[in-house]
């Protein structure tokens, strides 16, 4: 554990289209996990902790998040709440074509914590880019969100997706936690931690036998 320097809540396309789009979030059950982020929106204001909200947006002609449909609008759980910066995207990533990395340098923040949809996309794409760019992430497991696929790669179901992405983030690019945890970690003034490549091959090779328990 190591102190905290300065967060920021980065909510990450909380949009209809997740709900009751043409995208809807399997698991975790998107009920829940928008009342999660609904929470730690509330969290952060309390802390003093400035939240970035992140919107995917595509052209009109797009089947999925065009621009002024119903989709593309937030959830009414992030609309209704403030916020301290604005950001449209239009790749997974919340960093290329934006300003997110100049607003977070010019605000001191070190410390990005990840909440949004979905875990294997936008989140996953968004994590890795700012751990590259020399930021601690820490990134809510049950405040986002996957959904299945099945392409020429073969099938993969949304709970499997979104847990086997919250292993590998853990093991180099974020500290995972729940949004309880999250909340706590905020009131004692400490940071969860990411763990490591060979710490996690270790343990599952029977090598290591520090204790552990599964977010």
């Amino acid at each position: 554990m190591s102190t905290i320097k300065k967060r920021a809540l980065i909510v990450i396309d909380v949009q209809n289209e997740y709900f009751t789009g043409g995208l809807p979030i399997e698991y975790p059950n998107p009920q829940e996990t928008v009342v999660n982020i609904g929470i730690a929106m509330d969290a952060a204001r309390a802390a003093g902790i400035p939240t970035i909200v992140v919107q995917q947006t595509a052209p009109a002609s797009s089947p999925l998040f065009a621009i002024d449909s119903d989709g593309w609008q937030l959830h009414p759980v992030v609309a209704s709440r403030p916020s301290d910066h604005y950001v449209r995207k239009t790749l997974p990533s919340a960093y290329p074509e934006t300003d997110l990395a100049q607003w977070l340098q010019a605000n001191g923040v070190d410390t990005l914590t990840v909440v949004g949809y979905m875990t294997h996309n936008c989140n996953s794409s968004t994590i890795n880019h700012a751990m590259h760019n020399g930021m601690a992430v820490e990134f809510l497991h049950d405040a986002s969100g996957s959904v299945s696929y099945l392409n020429q790669a073969g099938y993969a179901s949304a709970k499997d997706i979104h847990r086997i992405f919250s292993i590998v983030l853990q093991s180099r690019f974020a500290a995972v936690t729940s949004t309880q945890e999250w909340v706590k970690s905020i009131k004692s003034g400490v940071m969860p931690m990411s763990d490591s490549i060979y710490k996690s091959n270790q343990r599952a090779r029977g090598l290591l036998q520090d204790e552990v328990t599964p977010a």
